[in-house]
């Protein structure tokens, strides 16, 4: 069974800019490559899971989401950090777009993305981690059994205030991608390079 790092995408692998349709509206943590690269070192499979209810808003495709995917994967591949694959969940009970406006398994809090991915994969959630910014991320993660960690980017500081009053709390606590890298993989080498 393989170990797996789930990472939420906005707000903890790329800065949270909105909804976001296409590769020219990526904005990068300078540390992400070198983070990735280091959980990659450690042993671990990368795998995005992002709620992405932009399509079911109507204000990008699903293609346009997985084009995005495609782009990003291909731009931390070229620095020597892979990212095995992206899930996403274009479902919104209040979306526009009437084929995906409905509740989705997938949808974080839910941990649909992450036992599809278990089950893709070979992955042993309970050796595995997930890292985001939300309460929806830990809660995914601790429903599919995984440790969680909280990153401090995007809404993490927020969310960190609410979740330390209401839960669910997260196993760790990291200022960012980078140092959550580190607290997983504590004796693999992040590498050189930005992200």
């Amino acid at each position: 069974m393989k170990r797996a790092v789930f990472l939420d995408r906005d707000g903890t692998l790329i800065r949270d800019g909105g909804y976001i349709c296409a590769f020219a509206q990526v904005e990068f943590f300078p540390f992400a490559a070198a983070a990735v690269r280091r959980l990659n070192q450690g042993g671990f499979l990368v795998i995005v899971a992002s709620n992405q209810s932009a399509v079911a808003r109507g204000i990008c495709s699903e293609e346009q989401v997985r084009a995005l995917h495609r782009e990003l994967q291909d731009h931390f591949a070229r620095q020597g950090a892979e990212i095995a694959a992206f899930y996403h969940c274009p479902f919104h009970a209040d979306g526009r777009v009437t084929a995906y406006r409905r509740e989705s398994p997938l949808r974080k809090p839910a941990p649909g993305m992450l036992l599809q991915a278990a089950g893709d994969f070979g992955i042993d959630l309970a050796s595995s981690f997930m890292v985001g910014d939300k309460a929806d991320d830990i809660e995914a993660g601790r429903r599919a059994g995984c440790r969680t960690v909280l990153v401090r980017t995007g809404y993490g500081r927020m969310s960190e205030s609410r979740l330390a009053e209401t839960g669910p709390r997260p196993d760790l606590v990291a200022d960012d991608l980078a140092a959550a890298a580190a607290l997983i993989a504590p004796d693999a080498d992040s590498g050189r390079g930005g992200g």
